[in-house]
């Protein structure tokens, strides 16, 4: 069968720069930061005590407060970036088309807010103080269960959790189904929102965590950088709406850029590390690259999963010689975590957004704190800041603990 070409109709964001997609866009270009002090919690006591967090998000503006109540956080930012992303393709939701389009997300922990909360209740006061709304906040499938309801959304409804992939993996299956002619129209993305007293303790474990810049907390992030010192945690969302071309067409869509190809495959390697050849995340581009039915020279910008670990950076750099040869050094290579920290789940959702705008405004964004070269990353970081250029495509790529991998490839909308 013919595979049907999928566009991406909506875009839509909430993340540490900005609570619409406009102002994040403007933000992620002007070079700021949306690290800070962590204010979700009291963290004098932890080693990492800084974030990148959604700053004055109300959930009430997108929903009534009872409904409210009954969400997790991540929930909240889910709903209220499903109807944004609705709102910006334009596409009408009706009883005729409802079972059409689908709500695909990524998350990578769920609710996990919900869980202290009701555990510090259940230990306190007894199991008769768990709320019966306790598991239907914390599941992470309630992100597009919710999002549907508020949507009217009935074609496939699921969630993805593969750690910082989990985005990524969504918008490839959306892609997929809408291809296959599964459904005309999907919701996809990410959403992540774990900045709590144990999602940074566990990380903190780890050993991930950036923790000797709670003082400066704008520079902490340095992906490629040779100074880096482990990811900054942060939180939020990033959706898009894909569309067949031909829904797209027929009623007259703006579009922002066509998916093309994605990839998805496992290291079989390690927990937490990636594998020191990069095998794993070279594949998965590759799969990409071959399933647009381009050659890798044709690729000319990245937007890299870029965490600030020294072995993630380290091995994502070598992934991508692997798969371009002398190319990779032509490459225009963005770090978007190195402004925002690492939506964890919502990375994909996000930095897919971040990809398609690069496409449509024609501009590649710089990668913040590249200062220090490491003679492991040594490729074009954009370390100087954006660059106006009309790139043809964008790869984006997560990379998440279990050594799972994912890439999507986006190119530049042509009739």
């Amino acid at each position: 069968m013919t595979k049907k070409r999928v566009v991406v109709t909506g875009l839509a964001t909430i993340n540490p720069l900005g609570n619409d997609l406009e102002s994040s866009w403007e933000n992620l270009i002007a070079g700021k930061s949306g690290i800070g002090p962590i204010t979700h919690f009291d963290a004098s006591d932890f080693a990492s005590q800084i974030a990148g967090e959604v700053k004055g998000f109300d959930p009430t503006e997108h929903m009534p407060v009872k409904e409210a109540r009954r969400m997790d956080r991540f929930v909240q930012l889910a709903v209220a970036t499903g109807k944004k992303v609705v709102e910006d393709s334009g596409l009408a939701i009706t009883d005729e088309n409802a079972a059409r389009v689908g709500v695909l997300l990524g998350v990578g922990l769920g609710g996990l807010h919900t869980i202290e909360v009701f555990h510090s209740k259940l230990v306190e006061a007894g199991p008769a103080k768990v709320s019966p709304f306790m598991i239907p906040m914390l599941i992470s499938n309630m992100a597009p269960g919710q999002v549907s309801i508020f949507t009217g959304a009935k074609g496939p409804n699921v969630v993805f959790t593969s750690a910082c992939a989990s985005g990524t993996h969504a918008i490839g299956h959306a892609f997929t189904e809408i291809a296959m002619g599964r459904c005309d129209a999907a919701i996809t993305g990410g959403v992540e929102s774990t900045i709590t007293p144990m999602g940074v303790s566990g990380f903190t474990a780890l050993k991930a965590l950036c923790s000797n810049r709670n003082d400066d907390p704008e520079h902490a992030s340095r992906p490629f950088d040779g100074e880096r010192s482990g990811f900054v945690i942060g939180e939020g969302s990033g959706f898009l709406m894909l569309e067949s071309l031909d829904s797209a067409l027929a009623r007259g869509a703006r579009i922002y850029a066509e998916v093309v190809g994605t990839g998805s495959t496992g290291d079989a390697y390690h927990m937490t590390a990636p594998r020191e050849d990069a095998e794993g995340m070279a594949n998965c581009m590759m799969a990409a690259i071959t399933e647009a039915g381009i050659r890798p020279e044709d690729v000319d910008a990245i937007n890299a999963h870029a965490t600030s670990t020294s072995l993630n950076d380290k091995a994502e750099t070598l992934a991508m010689k692997r798969v371009f040869g002398d190319h990779a050094y032509k490459l225009r290579i963005s770090a978007n975590k190195s402004q925002t920290g690492h939506l964890l789940g919502a990375a994909g959702g996000m930095e897919g957004v971040f990809s398609c705008m690069t496409l449509y405004k024609g501009i590649v964004p710089g990668t913040a704190n590249y200062t220090t070269p490491d003679p492991d990353c040594d490729l074009n970081y954009m370390g100087n800041g954006p660059e106006e250029y009309q790139a043809s495509y964008v790869l984006s790529s997560n990379f998440g603990f279990g050594g799972t991998n994912a890439s999507v490839l986006f190119k530049r909308f042509e009739a």
